[in-house]
């Protein structure tokens, strides 16, 4: 097989995302022609048709669709290696501070380890940051980066890796109907009230969290719901590693079913990343978890400007 030309790997990136020839040949500072003798380069070597083109759209072919699968996480792969070499030759010093939410998950001790063992020259520091403000510490500058619970839909901040997705449980007063039950359902715990997260979190991450229609009591900390669910005041969504290490005498905590699984995502300041930031998210993109939320489809961009350091050549 011939050597394979990077530049049509990046072609084919980007105009699987921009679906369109003249503005993929505007993002590659390259004619619209350069960008189809790429393309068609690189369907030469693949032996198929990748893109469909026809007077009104572009589109991937089934094929297509498959190399591009395939092709993302390569090229992630790739971007990491080069992003590792430029850590390593730069130096990662100073100090980093990272925040969570409640309990620090097993991965993130974990590549809290890993990340102080490789670069020993900065000191890295778990923080608590409270429940009701996830993102506020990040905006401040009080932490460099923060472990928070997902959904995160914040314009000024990048989502890095995501990881820790895990079944969620309703946490009741032991007198509480569901108390008794193995499991109850999302219908259920929708009619019955929650406890949820004070201002500043944003309104669409306190209903993800507290989805009932039923108004609930608002905290600031964990602690604060898990005493109002003790209390007998509301329920309270935890996922089950959480769960468990809260476990305590007065609280029941039920398996909910059909609600989606708990997730947690590092994010960071768009204005703050760092060697540092960039580095601690590849140790622990490293303990096994997924980088960003969404399918294939929808993170075609994240393939091609991963960490925020386009690996576009401009020629």
């Amino acid at each position: 097989m011939q050597r394979l030309e990077l530049r049509e790997l990046e072609c084919f990136l980007v105009l699987a995302e921009e679906l369109h020839f003249g503005r993929t040949g505007e993002r590659l500072y390259v004619s619209q022609s350069r960008v189809s003798q790429l393309l068609s380069a690189l369907e030469r070597r693949v032996g198929g048709r990748l893109v469909r083109r026809t007077s009104r759209r572009v589109a991937l072919t089934p094929l297509g669709e498959r190399f591009l699968e395939r092709l993302c996480p390569a090229y992630d792969g790739l971007l990491g290696a080069v992003e590792d070499a430029r850590v390593a030759a730069r130096g990662v010093g100073g100090s980093l501070r990272v925040g969570f939410q409640g309990a620090a998950d097993t991965r993130l001790t974990a590549a809290v380890r890993s990340f102080r063992s490789e670069h020993p020259e900065c000191a890295a520091d778990l923080v608590e940051i409270p429940l009701a403000d996830p993102f506020g510490g990040v905006r401040e500058g009080v932490v460099d980066a923060a472990v928070v619970l997902l959904p995160v839909e914040e314009p000024d901040l990048v989502l890095g890796p995501v990881f820790s997705r895990r079944p969620q449980t309703v946490a009741v007063a032991l007198d509480h109907p569901f108390a008794a039950r193995a499991a109850v359902t999302a219908a259920e715990v929708a009619e019955s009230p929650l406890v949820t997260a004070a201002p500043p979190a944003p309104a669409y991450w306190r209903a993800a969290h507290a989805p009932s229609a039923v108004p609930g009591p608002a905290v600031t900390t964990l602690q604060e719901g898990l005493t109002q669910v003790a209390a007998g005041h509301a329920g309270m969504l935890l996922c089950r590693p959480t769960a468990a290490y809260h476990r305590r005498e007065d609280v029941a905590f039920v398996p909910v079913e059909g609600v989606p699984e708990s997730a947690l995502g590092l994010v960071w300041h768009r204005d703050g990343e760092s060697a540092a930031v960039r580095a601690f998210a590849r140790a622990l993109a490293r303990r096994g978890v997924s980088l960003g939320d969404a399918p294939v489809v929808a993170s075609r961009r994240s393939a091609v400007e991963r960490w925020r350091n386009p690996p576009i050549t401009r020629r």
